[in-house]
C-alpha cells in the first residue's frame, strides 16, 4: 500500500516522501498516529504543497530546536550523591537524573534525547551529548559531588 510520510519515521523514510508499506502498518499505526496518508490520486496532486508545508514546519522547529540546544549548552547541572570512604558512589547518574534536572529548569526533551554509554559513577565534571534533532545537538556539563555530612 503506497503511503505519503507526513514525518520523519526513522528506517522507513523522510516527511514528503511516498513509500510502499505492508496494509496492516499503514493501517493500524501510520494513519492513525497521522504519520501518513494514503496515496490517493487527489493527494498525488497535492504532494509538491505537502513537501513544501513539511519542508517550512521543519525548518520552524529546527530553529525552536536550536534555540533550546543553546540554552542546554550553556546549564551546568549539579547532582550530589553518597559515598563511601574511598569516595565511591552508592548509584549512579543517569538519563533519568539528567532529565528529571532538566525538567526542574523548565526544560523539556525526551529520555531518548540524551546519549549516554553508560551512567555515571564517578565524582566530578563530565559532558553528556544532548541530541535533539539529527542535525540539532549540544553538550551538557554535570557535576557529581558528595553529599557533606
Amino acid at each position: 500500500m503506497k503511503v505519503i510520510l507526513l514525518q520523519n519515521i526513522e528506517k522507513v523514510g523522510a516527511s514528503g516522501e511516498v513509500i510502499n508499506v505492508k496494509k496492516g502498518y499503514a493501517r493500524n499505526f501510520l494513519i492513525p498516529r497521522k504519520l501518513a496518508i494514503y496515496a490517493t490520486p487527489q493527494n498525488m496532486k497535492k504532494l509538491s504543497t505537502i513537501k513544501t508545508v513539511l519542508a517550512e514546519e521543519e525548518q520552524k522547529k529546527l530553529i525552536e530546536l536550536k534555540n533550546l540546544a543553546e540554552k542546554i549548552g550553556s546549564l551546568n547541572l549539579s547532582f550530589v550523591r553518597k559515598t563511601d570512604e574511598q569516595d565511591h558512589m552508592f548509584g549512579s547518574v543517569s538519563e533519568s537524573d539528567i532529565i528529571h534536572a532538566l525538567h526542574e529548569q523548565g526544560i523539556e526533551i525526551p529520555k531518548s534525547a540524551v546519549v549516554m554509554e553508560k551512567h555515571f559513577k564517578e565524582l566530578g565534571e563530565h559532558k553528556v551529548q544532548i541530541r535533539l534533532h539529527k542535525e540539532v545537538s549540544t553538550e551538557l556539563n554535570l557535576n557529581i559531588a558528595k553529599e557533606q555530612e
